[in-house]
Parts: C-alpha cells; sequence; structure tokens
C-alpha cells in the first residue's frame, strides 16, 4: 500500500510559495478566483487536488466537484453575457458561452491562476513523467478550474463566486465577443459536450495549379451541414465549420456590446 505524501522532495517550490506566486502574481482578471481558491480550508483543497490515479476510491478526487463546478461556470457566464449582451440573440449568446467556457479556455485560467501547483502537492509517489503528463493535461487543468469553482461555490454561495469567474473570465468573453473565433475549434467544443465529431471533405478543386480554390464540406452524424470555399483547404474548413454551428443554432449574428 502507497502511502500518502503531502509534498514531494524535489525542485518544485512550496506550497507556500506556490500561493504566493499564484495570488500575488496575478493582477487584475483572475485576481480575486486565486485569492478565493487559496483561501480554501486544507481539507476542502485537498479534495480539489486529488487526481483520480491517487484517490483511494473516484468519490475522493476532484470528479464530482468538477461536474458542480461545470454548472457554476455555465450559469455565471451565462448570466453575465445574458446581461452584457441585450440584443444577442439565444443563437450567439450560445455561441460566445460555449466558447467562453471550453476546456481550452477553463485550461488557459487554470494556468494563469497556477492551479497546477496544488496538484503536485497533493500527488503520491507517481512517477516524474507521468505527473507532468498529468500536470500539463489540459483536461486535467480544466477539471481542476472546475473543480476549484465548486469548491469556492460551497463554501461562500453563488453571488461571491460569480463575481469572481466573470472576472477571470473577462478577456475570453471580450474575445469571443468580437467574433475573432476559430470556427473548427468552437465546433468541435460544441459537438464535445454531446459526444459529436465532425468531419472534413473535400468536395471539389478548383483553378488552375497557380490559383486554386478548395470546396470543403462539415459532415456531422452522416449529414453535410456546412460547405466552404477557400484558396486554402483550411480557410474551405473554417466556413463550412462556421456554416455547421449556425445550422446547429449557434449563429453569427453581430452583437452589441
Amino acid at each position: 500500500m502507497r502511502t500518502r505524501r503531502r509534498s514531494r522532495p524535489s525542485a518544485r517550490p512550496s506550497t507556500t510559495s506556490s500561493r504566493t506566486s499564484s495570488t500575488d502574481a496575478r493582477s487584475g482578471e483572475g485576481r480575486e478566483l486565486a485569492r478565493l481558491i487559496d483561501a480554501l480550508p486544507p481539507e476542502r483543497r485537498e479534495h480539489v487536488f486529488t487526481h483520480t490515479s491517487w484517490a483511494p476510491d473516484r468519490a475522493s478526487s476532484y470528479e464530482r466537484l468538477e461536474f458542480l463546478g461545470d454548472s457554476v461556470l455555465e450559469l455565471a457566464i451565462a448570466r453575465a453575457l445574458y446581461d452584457r449582451f441585450p440584443d444577442a440573440s439565444e443563437g450567439r449568446l450560445a455561441k460566445i458561452r460555449a466558447h467562453v467556457v471550453s476546456r481550452h479556455s477553463c485550461a488557459g485560467v487554470a494556468r494563469e491562476l497556477d492551479l497546477a501547483r496544488y496538484l503536485l502537492d497533493q500527488a503520491q509517489d507517481v512517477p516524474e513523467p507521468e505527473l507532468k503528463r498529468i500536470s500539463l493535461s489540459r483536461n486535467v487543468l480544466a477539471a481542476l478550474l472546475e473543480a476549484a469553482i465548486a469548491a469556492v461555490y460551497l463554501e461562500h454561495g453563488f453571488e461571491r463566486v460569480e463575481a469572481a469567474i466573470v472576472d477571470a473570465f473577462a478577456d475570453r468573453i471580450e474575445f469571443a465577443r468580437t467574433g475573432h473565433v476559430d470556427n473548427k475549434t468552437e465546433l468541435q467544443e460544441a459537438l464535445a459536450r454531446s459526444g459529436t465529431q465532425v468531419q472534413y471533405a473535400v468536395l471539389d478543386v478548383e483553378g488552375p495549379p497557380h490559383d486554386r480554390r478548395f470546396v470543403c464540406a462539415a459532415v456531422i452524424d452522416g449529414e453535410q451541414l456546412g460547405v466552404g470555399r477557400g484558396t486554402t483547404k483550411k480557410a474551405a474548413e473554417q466556413e463550412a465549420a462556421q456554416q455547421a454551428l449556425e445550422a446547429l443554432g449557434f449563429g453569427d449574428g453581430a452583437v452589441e456590446a
């Protein structure tokens, strides 16, 4: 039987120094959320940052908190978008929310808050290569953020964590609002929640070799939901993905700030 180890004898910073760096180094967006996470009671924080691979059982890992935190995060962002963009359609609001709360976005916020340091501090005798892989995983980082959000919610209630969440995601809300979004990534993230995947097919290549135009389709569950054209295959796929998003109800209408 392995023995739990609170900290690993390595060159990694101590828990105290990591808390200082993750909280004090933040200015502006995310500082309040970092402070609330740092101030969690030790037993609550340990639950948040216990990975399934070294938890005595799955219920002792961050998975249940991740489930709750996902809903808290979505509600906080949905409320912020609803209040900020009164003229936006339901489809447009859903599109922005999908981008803001995506795994990629959550992992980015987790990196900014340096949440991996807490995870490393909770590790058992995990081989360094495996521990490094876990701590750098996008899915793990996103899960840590959602679990931490749930823990703060349970400690302080929705109103307190809502403001901290919106602050931490402020830049991402603005970026998504402007429409500068990777349509292929956005479509993939939207479909991931239902376990569906998209495939792209080249329908045609038009024009002479020096002036090619590609025609590509976005195919979901065997149905062609978008067709795009572009001077490169990638550009054609982006347009096809945008059409597919619109067909699925994630319209690209303008948002009034």
